[in-house]
């Protein structure tokens, strides 16, 4: 369960508080905002990169604010979408004249109130697109019905690298979507998270089984299985995500395999170990994998695995260079 907290209502203000004091170096609150933006910004001339959703999911999304990658993070209530007014301002705040892109995960209170801020700032003369990250592969058939899961993070650097070496918006909107386009994930949960406050989780797992197809804000699956071996578990989630790879696409993919919370490094590592092996018996050839925390769902136990299939202007800005509290890559 979520053990350090004070007031439960208070868990996201506290947590901006302790986050803004710890990485000052990094970022800075949003003036009037539940949300913080990259120091340096606004950038006149340059399109700004607003990322947000949920707290309860570090290092996404305020891990991500820095050089490089995102100029804002808006930041919600746990499992809760931001407000379309804090949204408003954050936009506001980082805008320097060359538009907005936001990138979020494909949640219906997301949708809804991006959505509503979009308006707002398109109506003020403020040019704003928005990418929502779709990767999931077990959420739904139809591609963009789908959710975010982890794929957020390859959609958060893309967009990133494109704005900071000076692309258009629509160029940044472009290879934002292709990166989207490109980009599938699976994932497993073995026991669920808890919301501070509360003692239950928002699942639980049966004892020997597992749950396929998870959610970031604490879904079940869609469907349980036996517990299995790392090995098995390697090869479903490699079978599943390589069943639905894009037409196309070429061989050479980004690896993400990701942590939910309370499944430790050296785990994930024993399965990359057979995660990496499968993949290139499958013929892919793996660039420049990671494996760690990326997307979390508080103390979920559990894992994802994602996939972007590169072109070579898609590794250019996976490759370059990023500083961020989460994620640095010089």
């Amino acid at each position: 369960m979520t053990r350090l907290f004070n007031d439960p209502t208070q868990f996201k203000e506290e947590m901006i508080g302790g986050f803004t004091l710890a990485y000052s170096r990094y970022l800075r609150r949003v003036p009037d905002a539940a949300g913080v933006m990259a120091l340096g910004a606004p950038q006149p001339g340059k399109v700004a990169v607003l990322i947000g959703g949920g707290s309860g999911h570090y290092p996404v999304f305020a891990g991500y604010v820095g050089k490089g990658m995102a100029d804002v993070a808006v930041i919600g209530d746990v499992f809760t979408s931001p407000s379309g007014e804090q949204i408003y301002r954050c936009t506001k705040a980082v805008d320097g004249g060359a538009g907005v892109l936001y990138t979020y995960g494909n949640y219906s209170g997301d949708v809804l109130n991006f959505g509503m801020a979009e308006m707002r700032c398109q109506n003020e003369g403020i040019d704003v697109r928005t990418v929502t990250v779709t990767d999931d592969v077990a959420s739904a058939e139809d591609v963009e019905d789908r959710r975010g899961i982890a794929g957020d993070f390859f959609m958060i650097k893309t967009a990133g690298a494109s704005a900071a070496r000076g692309d258009s918006l629509d160029d940044v909107e472009a290879l934002t979507r292709r990166a989207n386009d490109r980009t599938r994930s699976f994932g497993i949960a073995f026991g669920g998270c808890t919301l501070p406050g509360q003692s239950e989780p928002l699942f639980t797992v049966d004892p020997g089984k597992m749950e396929l197809g998870l959610g970031l804000h604490g879904e079940p699956g869609i469907k349980s299985a036996d517990m299995a071996s790392a090995s098995e578990i390697a090869r479903m989630m490699v079978d599943i995500v390589l069943a639905d790879a894009p037409a196309d696409a070429g061989h050479k993919v980004a690896v993400l395999l990701n942590g939910l919370g309370s499944t430790k490094y050296e785990e994930l590592f024993v399965l990359y170990k057979d995660i990496h092996a499968q993949l290139e018996a499958s013929g892919l050839a793996l660039h420049n994998p990671l494996v760690g925390e990326f997307a979390g769902s508080l103390n979920m136990a559990g894992c994802s695995l994602s996939l972007l299939w590169l072109d070579d202007e898609l590794q250019a800005l996976y490759d370059a260079p990023a500083s961020t509290p989460a994620f640095t890559h010089l």
